[in-house]
């Protein structure tokens, strides 16, 4: 573990001095902030996380520990965590190893000690930021150089996604569901199997003759990081599996979906992550408490001009939270329904997505 002193430089040159824990080494990538107060091991094992350096802001981290059950994906991949205090000696009685331990098992660098506040209210007003943890000793022009010459990595689902197939299933079945891996949380094959599904789950760039072949019931396109722009190939996938089976698509997947249909995307600041998110249902006018981790969005105006139809919308800002095409058996939500970690108001989608199966009466199969 670390233990050294660090500082953390932004790429207009304000830093902040730290203590390091985690993994001694050098890190860049874009700086972002995460509201939840709870999940903090949920979150640095989120695929969706990769090539980030997340600012938790509430203040204590580390309290209860690591606990193998819980990761989201079994190699974390983020580029940094930056607290206000991390706590080392976990009390909790299922933890398995300190916060710590994990990050420098997993080569990533961790900073305490820093006013996550502040550096919140920064990045809330700014354009995206990209920052560098490094040793005190570096000076500030070479930080930032080295910030500058680091080339974005464009295809980051192509890093995070499954390299081959692989199956999860469940006494009793009644489904048979293909997961799209764009960089996907666990939970989500756990909240299928949860309802009655067994799981198949494919790599990112599987096309969809090969899905078609596997005989599925429905298709989940899943969460991922990066922008869906990066990764045309999916959106080709998709619009050959639009009106073949059922389709819902969750985060990166949402997006990807309202890619095929033509809608465009926009890249919004301060991105949504976090388990607090208010979005309202517009058919039932319910306001449901939503788990999100996303910097990008699909662009409302284009939306109107493609068959889908919008179904859920973000209080705060008004961005498009929810999309359906009943013709077609496609559904698709920016927020994360399975959440872990979060609020489990949004649970029922997966509910809405077995309905959407059990209304085909003739087996898919015979309609390809």
């Amino acid at each position: 573990m670390s233990g050294k002193r660090k500082k953390l430089v932004l790429e207009n040159g304000r830093e902040f001095p730290a203590a390091g824990f985690g993994c001694d080494r050098e890190s860049i990538g874009e700086l972002v902030f995460n509201t939840s107060m709870v999940g903090y091991q949920e979150i640095l094992s989120d695929p969706s996380y990769t090539g980030q350096i997340i600012v938790m802001t509430y203040p204590l981290i580390g309290n209860y520990g690591i606990t193998d059950e819980d990761y989201e994906t079994k190699y974390p991949s983020i580029s940094g965590m930056v607290v206000k205090e991390n706590n080392d000696n976990p009390s909790n009685f299922r933890f398995t190893k300190t916060l710590s331990e994990v990050l420098e098992e997993n080569g990533i660098p961790g900073i305490s000690g820093v006013d996550t506040r502040l550096l919140t209210r920064m990045l809330r007003d700014s354009q995206e930021i990209r920052a560098i943890i490094t040793d005190l000793e570096t000076p500030t022009e070479e930080a930032v150089k080295k910030i500058k010459e680091n080339s974005r990595e464009r295809n980051l689902v192509r890093r995070v996604s499954s390299k081959k197939r692989w199956f999860a299933r469940t006494p009793n079945h009644k489904y048979e569901i293909v997961v799209i891996d764009c960089g996907m949380k666990l939970n989500m094959v756990r909240s299928l199997n949860n309802h009655g599904c067994n799981v198949t789950v494919v790599p990112w760039d599987t096309p969809a003759e090969t899905i078609r072949s596997y005989n599925p019931d429905g298709v989940l396109v899943s969460n991922g990081p990066g922008s869906p722009e990066d990764v045309p190939e999916v959106v080709d996938t998709i619009r050959n599996l639009i009106g073949k089976v059922p389709i819902f698509g969750i985060c990166l997947g949402h997006q990807l979906i309202g890619l095929a249909y033509g809608a465009k995307i926009i890249h919004i600041n301060p991105g949504h992550r976090g388990g607090n998110h208010p979005v309202k249902e517009l058919s039932s006018g319910k306001v449901m408490i939503t788990s999100q981790n996303h910097g990008y969005a699909i662009d409302k105006a284009s939306l109107e001009k493609t068959k889908l139809k919008l179904t859920h919308i973000n209080l705060l800002d008004e961005t498009v939270e929810g999309t359906e095409c009943r013709e077609d058996r496609v559904i698709s939500v920016q927020f994360h329904p399975e959440s872990a970690p979060g609020p489990q108001d949004t649970i029922y989608l997966f509910d809405r997505f077995i309905k959407m199966i059990d209304e085909i009466k003739t087996p898919l199969q015979k309609t390809f």
